[in-house]
């Protein structure tokens, strides 16, 4: 195994339907950008690989309404440095060409540390909400792919050095350079070229429970099937694979029982945890050598974070088995990927 990665997701209070009532700021209140920004900085600081940001077109239960995950990510990025912001842009129904904007946008933003969760919807609200018929079944896996594909096509529609900038001859652009991707699919044809250059990262990191990307997102009930969900998504060509874990943890005050009582996870389908600060390092070291990287859900993000922060990462990192981000490095560097080829430079 390579570099073991962890990430942690970031939106709203947390995983546990009563994480609103325990968060520090007002529960009445949409979260702030000041909480936003400070626990991303927590999240940095402490060493995390990464933080992720859940999203819907449909607003969450206890919430009027949210902004999306792409402004959240966008909004922290200029104070952060060195965590990956990956947020969640559903590739069911929406553009796919405006969703290759947006995560090439954040990528410049981030300076390199941008990814994108592709999530499928199988929701007949989102699909009325878009006022669009219902996709289901395969149609939700083809439009998937189709969307991803898009995407990586319109990153590469623009080659690394398209951008001239040459002042005195007033030419800003090699015209050249940029390249019609020309797909078409069943629900959408693209022509291109993007509107943003080429990203820093070339493509940035694409994660998803399903399809072609690059980091696979385990969603199992035991540490044995995730390892062996891993495994298998690996065998299949997917290059990194991350254990999806909702984790209760003591606190100073109480136990994670006291706190938040026997059922440690609202999601049958992930890996639930439930105990000390000790015993979830000695998971996630366990984790470590079969899987290239966790995504952590708390279920109170304001309880359960400071104790990742001062207890659980300083020990992964005092017995490597995790590192921090390397200061200046992409995303793709520090979870071990390489920076992609461009697909059209060969054909000019």
């Amino acid at each position: 195994m390579g570099v073991f990665a962890l990430g942690i997701e970031l939106d709203g209070e947390g995983f546990h339907p009563e994480a609103w009532r325990r968060a520090t700021h007002a529960p009445d209140r949409l979260l702030t950008g000041d909480t936003l920004r400070t626990r991303v900085a927590t999240a940095e600081n402490a060493g995390f690989t990464l933080a992720t940001f859940a999203d819907s077109i449909l607003p969450p239960e206890t919430l009027a309404g949210r902004i999306d995950a792409v402004t959240r990510a966008s909004f922290v990025a200029a104070t952060t440095s060195t965590i990956g912001l990956v947020p969640t842009v559903a590739t069911t129904y929406a553009e796919p060409f405006h969703t290759s904007s947006q995560i090439a946008t954040l990528d410049y933003a981030s300076r390199g540390r941008a990814g994108w969760i592709a999530e499928r919807i199988n929701d007949p609200r989102a699909a009325a909400t878009w006022g669009r018929a219902q996709v289901t079944g395969d149609e939700l896996a083809r439009e998937q792919s189709d969307s991803i594909e898009v995407a990586r096509r319109l990153w590469d529609s623009w080659e690394d050095d398209a951008v001239i900038r040459d002042y005195p001859s007033g030419r800003f652009l090699d015209r050249n350079k940029l390249h019609y991707i020309d797909f078409r699919g069943a629900s959408f044809s693209v022509k291109g070229p993007a509107i943003v250059p080429r990203p820093p990262q070339g493509q940035p990191v694409v994660f998803g429970a399903d399809g072609d990307v690059d980091v696979r997102l385990v969603a199992a009930d035991s540490v044995a099937a995730a390892i062996e969900f891993a495994e298998h998504a690996r065998s299949a060509g997917t290059p990194l694979a991350f254990a999806e874990i909702d984790v209760t943890l003591d606190t100073p005050d109480a136990t994670a029982v006291e706190r938040l009582g026997a059922a440690p996870s609202n999601s049958p389908a992930r890996l639930a945890f439930s105990g000390s600060a000790a015993e979830l390092v000695d998971l996630l070291t366990h984790l470590s050598t079969h899987l290239d990287g966790v995504r952590l859900h708390p279920a109170v993000i304001d309880e359960d974070l400071p104790v990742l922060a001062r207890q659980v990462l300083p020990a992964l990192l005092r017995t490597g088995v995790a590192h921090r981000p390397v200061p200046g490095s992409t995303l793709r560097a520090n979870l071990g990927l390489p920076r992609p080829a461009h697909r059209y430079a060969a054909s000019h």
